[in-house]
């Protein structure tokens, strides 16, 4: 080949392309300017000869379309649904309507050239790019997701025909914030077409503290103690009633137990009646009379099983159900009974009152040595009385009404032994002090009247606490009202020897069998057993009398 021919055949390939070429950008000019090719699309939107303000019109219906696309979300076992938008996904590339007005227009001639001839074989398509707003992200998940969080619930007991039966906890759930925020931005960012999808957050589960197997361990009584009851229809109702608002509760290991808390509020609402209570050194009618029969009966099983009494009170005055220094009395608001379970399994407690006999059970793990032997033994340690009489006015009763209201009281002070034997060494602690009040005979005296010389003596009378004054002025009689003695005389010298009035247990050294400390063998005291007994089935009830107007028909109760 000549040197002509070398230089004549590029030149003439040249010219070719550039009329091929020629031809194309001839055929695009013809289009009007500002306008996109022909086969070009932006996501599934045809934007072929739109002007670029008509493009980005179609694209952003297109971008809404793709916002709205259902996301589920998997948070733990539950769902739940939000569109792409509300989870903070975003249109990252808005240029891209540009870079499509370019295509084939833009750039030196061979790019164009190329450009338009790959368009002549297939359609360009250029893809939305999205990204997530990660703040959107987080308050969706906070405000949104955050219901579907579940607390753990321990599981429970039931009681049936003498069988416990477990019933299972349930195991809770917390979603992990910044890690499911990571999880929606890192979909968005990388995953997310514009379809619908599914998004699995971060959730963290919350087990029970104590698993089933730790429940099926309540199987062994720990304690048991039974009085009984038999007085007002009112008394027996608040009595039954109190007995099943602490029938079924169970307590885990550690855990507090307030018995007021659980009975409360004294009011017919809540399944009270009226009945006798103490009150200010008094017998009178509340609602929920009786109720400290219950808390006392609760309270020697607890004794019995040997939990953590933490909070105590005795009567004002005596009771006769359980020996002094036996009972605890409740008042919404003044006095509670407040026990921890300090063993190493759950307890369950279990009341009924039924045909004048209540008894609570405190159901639980057993671990004490089997040859360990406990008994409580009250001691009193003084006795003294009331002298005269306590009157008080009624006004809704016309004068000559009188009527006895209570007996009197013995007031006693006394303070409660615990005995415990094991390996064959007893050891004797002392666990609370109590002191009881004297009460005179009570009586209510009615003083409506039309008289008022009448009425002023019989004022006087009762506030002298003078009987015989009073029956003088009844009956028209002109006798002066006769100052009974003091009833500060009830009141017993402090014993400096005396220990503080205290529940904390204040532990004696060990004492034996023979040691003379050791109190005789009390035909009404439970017999010393391994296992908590009850007391025996044949005793008669050491109830109150029926009659209401008599002084024991009641405890403290608000």
């Amino acid at each position: 080949m000549n040197k002509w021919n070398k230089v004549v055949l590029p030149a003439v390939v040249l010219t070719a392309v550039l009329a091929a070429g020629g031809s194309i950008l001839s055929a695009n000019a013809e289009q009007s300017d500002g306008t996109i090719n022909k086969g070009v699309y932006i996501g599934s939107v045809d934007v072929s000869g739109m002007t670029k303000e008509q493009a980005e019109e179609a694209v952003k219906g297109e971008v809404s379309k793709m916002e709205s696309a259902s996301i589920t979300l998997q948070v733990g076992t539950d769902t739940a649904t939000a569109t792409a938008g509300e989870l903070g996904a975003k249109w990252a590339n808005t240029d891209v309507v540009e870079q499509a007005l370019e295509l084939g227009k833009a750039g030196n001639l061979i790019k164009r050239y190329k450009e338009n001839k790959d368009l002549q074989h297939e359609p360009a398509k250029f893809e939305l790019e999205y990204k997530a707003d990660a703040a959107t992200a987080r308050n969706y998940v906070e405000t949104k997701c955050k219901a579907f969080e579940k607390e753990a619930q321990e599981g429970s007991l039931t009681r049936e025909n003498g069988e416990f039966e477990v019933v299972p906890g349930v195991i809770g759930q917390k979603i992990n914030v910044e890690d499911s925020v990571y999880a929606i931005t890192n979909y968005m960012n990388s995953e997310f077409k514009g379809e619908s999808g599914t998004v699995t957050l971060s959730v963290n589960q919350d087990k029970p503290k104590f698993s089933d197997e730790e429940l099926s361990k309540v199987e062994d009584v720990l304690g048991t103690y039974t009085t009984y009851y038999g007085s007002t229809s009112g008394r027996n109702q608040n009595v039954e009633r109190g007995a099943e608002l602490l029938n079924g509760h169970l307590l885990y290991p550690g855990e507090s137990f307030s018995v007021t808390d659980a009975v409360v509020p004294f009011n017919a609402e809540n399944g009270y009646e009226m009945a006798p209570s103490y009150e200010s050194g008094r017998v009178v009618d509340s609602y929920g009379g009786g109720i400290c029969q219950v808390s006392t009966t609760l309270y020697n099983a607890l004794l019995l099983a040997e939990l953590d009494v933490t909070e105590r009170s005795n009567h004002t005055m005596i009771v006769t159900y359980v020996e002094p220094s036996m009972d605890a009395a409740i008042a919404e608001g003044l006095m509670d009974l407040v026990f921890v379970n300090n063993t190493d399994a759950p307890i369950y407690l279990a009341g009924s009152a039924y045909g004048g006999e209540l008894t609570f059970t405190i159901y639980g793990h057993e671990t004490r040595p089997a040859d360990r032997v406990v008994e409580y033994v009250s001691e009193t340690l003084k006795t003294f009385s009331a002298e005269g009489v306590a009157l008080y006015a009624n006004p809704n009763q016309n004068v000559g009404y009188l009527q006895q209201t209570q007996s009197a009281l013995t007031g006693k002070e006394a303070r409660l032994w615990k005995y415990v034997t094991e390996n064959g060494e007893t050891t004797k602690t002392q666990i609370n002090t109590s002191y009881y009040q004297a009460a005179p005979v009570g009586y209510e005296v009615g003083t409506a009247t039309a008289d008022p010389n009448q009425a002023a003596a019989i004022s006087n009378a009762i506030a002298a606490n003078d009987l015989n004054a009073v029956q003088a002025a009844i009956s028209g009689g002109a006798a002066t009202p006769q100052t009974q003695p003091s009833t500060d005389a009830q009141t017993p010298p402090t014993d400096p020897n005396q220990p503080p009035t205290t529940d904390a247990p204040q532990t004696e050294p060990n004492q034996t069998p023979s040691d003379p400390q050791t109190p005789p063998a009390d035909p009404n005291q439970p017999p010393a057993t391994d296992a908590p007994q009850t007391e025996p089935t044949g005793q008669p009830p050491i109830e109150a009398p029926t009659d209401p107007n008599t002084a024991n028909a009641g405890e403290q109760t608000p």
